[in-house]
């Protein structure tokens, strides 16, 4: 069951929803770097479960234990191993769902694929749970970006119909994109937010749930990163950014928009600045070219589908008796995973970009 990414920086997460621990390895990551254990403690803040009322009652520290690669602060150059030890496990809420796949869940296919034996224990190795060592090799690379002056951030952009202001696709800026993040809903709009909350604990009175987008940014890339046809900077982010198990969907730019643009609209004109430097009047191609950065905002959106795990009968199959049943999901779970998915969309982008940043010339 591979969960590796990365030619130059190479990832592999392991664990599950429910095992004693969830942990990833991370070899080519620059050595003597300074790692700032605080900011990433808080970049995992973001993602950890059970932190308010619109998320997960399971609580987890998510607290980053770096077993190698970290030598009085810095990266050594070997292989970093980071794990998170789970403190609040549950596997018997789960004993009901061997035989009855949960709609929406991987565990139909899991088993098909794995067989009988696999665990899906809370979704097993499929759970959004594994996204939080992601968020490790992610955070790593966010500070690193830093230092070469490129910043990612991301919003929600919706929930459920309800829309938040977007990104200035041309002018965003640092600040702009940091400012989001210091918010404990991130949204732009605050007005927004509050009717996306409203929305979320509708659901989950309900006993349903809700999906919705997240738009993530990145400023200061500088033109020339990415690699064209299937290494393109589109590809390797939409690669990662599908590792996150609630991902249905990527546009870049203006993204389906450009299905009713004229070619006029579409395109993306050059001029020179102020300051000398090449850029474009509008960023509808989302700073991607031809798969390469072309030096303006990176900018893309992610579909998120509603948490499959909802508290409502639901039809399934019992596997063992070639059946049709019901069923009722138990278990702690988030009645919308798109404000805990913000900081994993920015990790994505952060590893794709740095695998191709590495990449020898």
């Amino acid at each position: 069951m591979p969960s590796t990414f990365g030619e130059n920086l190479k990832i592999s997460i392991y664990g599950e929803s429910h095992s004693e621990s969830i942990g990833v390895t991370v070899e080519g990551f620059p050595a003597g770097f300074p790692i700032d254990e605080e900011k990433l403690a808080a970049f995992m803040a973001r993602r950890a479960p059970g932190r308010d009322k619109f998320s997960t009652p399971r609580k987890e520290a998510d607290e980053v234990v770096f077993l190698s690669g970290i030598t009085d602060g810095f990266t050594d150059g070997t292989k970093i191993h980071a794990v998170i030890y789970n403190q609040n496990r549950k596997p018997k809420d789960y004993s009901d769902i061997s035989d009855t796949p949960r709609p929406g869940h991987a565990d139909y296919t899991a088993k098909m694929k794995y067989g009988a034996d696999y665990n899906a224990t809370g979704g097993g190795h499929f759970s959004g749970r594994l996204t939080a060592p992601m968020c490790i090799a992610g955070g790593l690379c966010i500070q690193w970006l830093e230092t070469k002056g490129i910043t990612v951030g991301a919003h929600i952009a919706s929930v459920h119909g309800i829309e938040d202001t977007r990104f200035d696709s041309v002018n965003i800026t640092a600040d702009e994109l940091n400012s989001v993040k210091s918010k404990a809903f991130a949204c732009i709009d605050d007005t927004a937010a509050e009717k996306m909350q409203d929305e979320i604990l509708k659901a989950k009175a309900a006993g349903n749930s809700v999906g919705g987008s997240i738009e993530c940014a990145v400023v200061g890339l500088p033109a020339g990163i990415g690699e064209h046809m299937f290494d393109g900077l589109e590809n390797r982010i939409s690669l990662v950014t599908f590792g996150i198990p609630a991902v249905k969907g990527i546009e870049f730019g203006a993204g389906f928009d450009v299905c009713d643009m004229y070619g006029s609209e579409n395109n993306d004109e050059f001029y020179v600045n102020e300051n000398g430097k090449i850029r474009t009047r509008t960023n509808n191609c989302g700073g991607i070219l031809g798969g390469i950065s072309n030096a303006m905002p990176i900018v893309f959106r992610v579909a998120i589908k509603p948490t499959p795990s909802i508290s409502l009968t639901q039809n399934t199959v019992s596997l063992s008796k070639k059946e049709n049943t019901t069923i009722n999901i138990g278990g702690r779970h988030d009645p919308c995973i798109v404000q805990r998915a913000v900081p994993c969309v920015e990790a994505a982008a952060a590893i794709a970009i740095t695998d191709l940043m590495l990449r020898k010339k």
